[in-house]
């Protein structure tokens, strides 16, 4: 219910739209990619609401829906924000994200056509706005609404689904909206690390959206865990406190954060590794830009005849998908096709000929990006990007020559037996997880205790299949923990942790212990299990009881703001700390790393 002081505020003289529009202003927040922190845009958000006499800015625009000035207040606010978004000196190397009420769809006539004519007032391209239809509002009318949204993109505005999963149209506006962007609500993504439901449901997002052709924001992303999830998942961008809280003050506005630039950059060994044989795969057909005139697009066909596709790209770099030389023929082999449809009156531009095409960041797993092309049928390949910007064109023969590499380069680096990462991709992950120090990391080595007498009773093969179990169980908990781990060989494994607390991976690693005694028993016979242990030879031919196998584990916790230290120094503490571990009552040798000749906490 909104109260009288705040319906005397919208209608007493003289504040009308343009007085209230005037007090109040706009700020900005970025949105960015997850593998390199680069900018993409920003999203314009209302603030002073409250200066105003409103408790939120919610209730402010329902104000002006019951007053019915809220189609006008929307106009005035727009052009507020794309007049201060200009004055960015980087914003023609970015986008605007414009949040639209529902409720003004149909109440404003030919919205996209007016977006689009304040928007050459302004000499902004269309290609640089993203407008963002939430779900919050009900869109009345599904086919009026899809409609509208074919509007905006036929005027060559980006369009975007906005707090998606927190509203009334959920799947249904995301299928008949075709957007360019699917924003996922902050409820999603709020403690997803520690809710593996949230997983499930995020990565199902993911996929659908990309299946669609959009690209994934996650909003609202507050910690590095949330960040380390989502950019595994496959979200394409981020937005949140983590990157940057919105500001009105345009200077505090960058083209890239240094935050996520940072965090990305401290796991991009694999997506590195698979960057380089996917940049031997790529091929570089010259892009069209978007506003290049059809006369134009029908001399490079017939220029490289070998050609049946090309890239387009809007006026920032990035691509809008391809024109296919079938979707011209019409055209080519009519004896005035091309006069006719270069004709300014008839109006058929290269927007009008684009088919949406998958896209991947070069960043991406291999997978991802197999994932991205198998999602759309008879597609010509995939757009390779690098901070969104077109880099080049893999083709679907090209992509499988590079999951062929990555199955061979994977299978000359992991552990023949478990299937896990080997001694070179585990002294990798530590190398570069050592020089970032100002993140904290956490080491643990695992060896199993007593597992020579298992051996020698029943043989290699069930040895194995100890091995195998643990291999098993290490990666379940390593995968919940959003970690890595590698198998050094043996009995020997490893685990690392970035900007984890070093409290929870103890626990975690002791429940492993446990879950690994427990397990490991069944192979056993039952009359060893009775006694608990196995009679049998020491190294110098003693009969000692040996007890049942269990597995001890030495972890290092390497806080932010620490000291330089080599794998060398690393692996000699934990080698020095293998003893403690195996006396412990819990298995476990926990210690602190931090300044050259500082070691503590170990138990």
């Amino acid at each position: 219910m909104l109260s009288t002081a705040h319906t005397e505020m919208i209608i007493t003289p003289p504040m009308t739209v343009a007085a209230l529009a005037a007090r109040l202003d706009i700020a900005f927040q970025p949105i960015v990619n997850v593998h390199s922190g680069a900018c993409h845009g920003y999203e314009a958000l209302l603030r002073n609401t409250a200066e105003l006499g409103f408790g939120s800015i919610a209730e402010f625009f329902d104000a002006c829906h019951a007053r019915g000035i809220l189609a006008e207040m929307e106009t005035a606010l727009r052009e507020k924000a794309v007049a201060k978004f200009i004055t960015l000196p980087h914003h023609r190397r970015t986008k605007l994200f414009l949040n639209i009420d529902n409720r003004t769809l149909e109440a404003e006539g030919d919205l996209p056509r007016r977006m689009r004519a304040m928007l050459d007032r302004f000499d902004l391209a269309e290609s640089s706005v993203a407008v963002e239809i939430s779900e919050r509002h009900p869109l009345g009318d599904p086919a009026k609404a899809a409609a509208t949204f074919r509007q905006f993109k036929r005027h060559g505005l980006r369009l975007a689904i906005d707090d998606f999963g927190a509203g009334f149209s959920g799947l249904q506006l995301l299928y008949s909206s075709e957007p360019d962007f699917l924003k996922i609500d902050r409820f999603f993504i709020a403690d997803i690390a520690a809710d593996a439901r949230k997983k499930v449901f995020l990565a199902h997002i993911v996929n659908i959206a990309h299946l669609l052709g959009a690209v994934v924001v996650a909003e609202g992303v507050e910690t590095e865990r949330e960040f380390f999830v989502c950019k595994e998942i496959g979200c394409d961008l981020v937005q949140g406190w983590l990157v940057q809280h919105p500001t009105t003050m345009m200077n505090q506005l960058q083209p890239a954060s240094d935050t996520i630039g940072r965090l990305a950059r401290s796991e991009r060994r694999i997506a590195s590794s698979d960057q380089r044989i996917i940049a031997d795969q790529i091929s570089c057909p010259m892009p069209l830009a978007l506003g290049a005139p059809m006369e134009r697009v029908f001399e490079r066909f017939r220029v490289d005849k070998s050609a049946t596709f090309f890239p387009v790209v809007d006026e920032a770099g990035e691509p809008v998908g391809i024109v296919r030389e079938k979707e011209l023929k019409d055209y080519t082999y009519s004896p005035f096709g091309k006069e006719l449809i270069a004709n300014k009156s008839y109006g058929r531009k290269l927007k009008d000929f684009i088919v949406r095409c998958p896209m991947a960041d070069i960043n991406s797993k291999a997978e991802h990006i197999l994932e991205a092309y198998s999602t759309v049928e008879r597609s010509e390949g995939i757009l390779i990007v690098d901070a969104m910007k077109y880099v080049g064109f893999l083709s679907a023969h090209s992509l499988l020559r590079v999951i062929s590499e990555k199955n061979l380069a994977a299978a000359r680096d992991q552990n023949p037996l478990s299937r896990l990462p080997g001694n070179s991709v585990i002294l990798s992950w530590v190398s570069e997880a050592l020089a970032d120090l100002d993140s904290g990391i956490v080491l643990a080595y695992f060896d199993f205790d007593n597992f020579k007498p298992f051996n020698d009773k029943y043989g290699f093969r069930l040895g194995d299949r100890a091995i195998l179990l643990f291999a098993e169980l290490l990666t379940a908990t390593v995968t919940a923990q959003g970690g890595f781990a590698g198998h050094i060989g043996g009995d020997d494994f490893f685990a690392g942790f970035r900007g984890q607390d070093c409290n929870q991976v103890v626990a975690a690693c002791h429940a492993l212990g446990e879950d690994f005694r427990r397990d490991v028993e069944s192979f056993y016979d039952d009359e060893t299990r009775g006694i608990g242990h196995i009679i049998g030879l020491d190294r110098i031919g003693n009969t000692v009881q040996f007890p049942l196998m269990t597995v001890s584990a030495v972890v290092v916790h390497l806080p932010p703001g620490r000291d330089q230290h080599s794998v060398d120094e690393v692996s000699r503490l934990i080698a020095s700390r293998k003893k403690n571990a195996k006396a412990a009552a819990d298995h476990i040798c926990t210690v602190t790393l931090s300044h050259l000749d500082e070691n503590s906490g170990h138990h």
